[in-house]
């Protein structure tokens, strides 16, 4: 197969993944999408190394993770952080609510935890494909993995608790 009909495979089988990696990494839909098509341009210019589905999958993360890298530092800086405004949501729906507290909460997170739990979470590799794209071994990312999610737990459940407690309205919005 030619590199662009290998790239085309990858892109039906792998573009929502990606894209929901990357969304889930830059906090913005346009920045998503515009990571996303660069990850299979590039793509679509090499050979496609031959590999199982997994490590195709592993490859392929390894580019979208380098060119997020890649977009930060010419950023000169790392994942946008909430500022103490973003806080105050009052009138939004409580899905917007909800994603911005897991934006803010993802935000504090180290980068690699921040991407290995992506990975599996969002893009759902395992913990074998993760190491490769991380350089850590399965139990380095299981470990991290777990440490992300109890991080996450405790700086979610305060925002989640108060989400439950305040009744809704007719039109889905709390009462505050």
């Amino acid at each position: 197969m030619t590199p662009v009909a290998d790239a085309e495979i990858l892109f039906r089988t792998y573009h929502r993944r990606v894209f929901r990696y990357l969304y889930r990494t830059a906090g913005e839909v346009d920045t998503a999408h515009d990571l996303t098509q660069d990850v299979f341009l590039r793509v679509s210019r090499v050979a496609v190394p031959e590999a199982s589905e997994g490590d195709q999958a592993a490859w392929l993360f390894q580019i979208a993770r380098n060119i997020l890298l890649d977009h930060w530092r010419r950023l000169g800086r790392r994942p946008r952080e909430t500022t103490p405004e973003a806080h105050n949501l009052g009138g939004r729906p409580a899905s917007q609510e909800t994603s911005a507290a897991v934006n803010q909460a993802l935000a504090t997170l180290s980068d690699v935890d921040r991407d290995v739990f992506l990975l599996r979470e969002v893009a759902g590799l395992g913990y074998e494909e993760i190491g490769s794209i991380c350089n850590l071994t399965p139990d380095a990312v299981r470990n991290r993995i777990h440490r992300a999610r109890l991080a996450l737990r405790q700086l979610l459940e305060a925002p989640i608790a108060v989400r439950r407690i305040a009744p809704l309205g007719r039109n889905g919005m709390s009462h505050d």
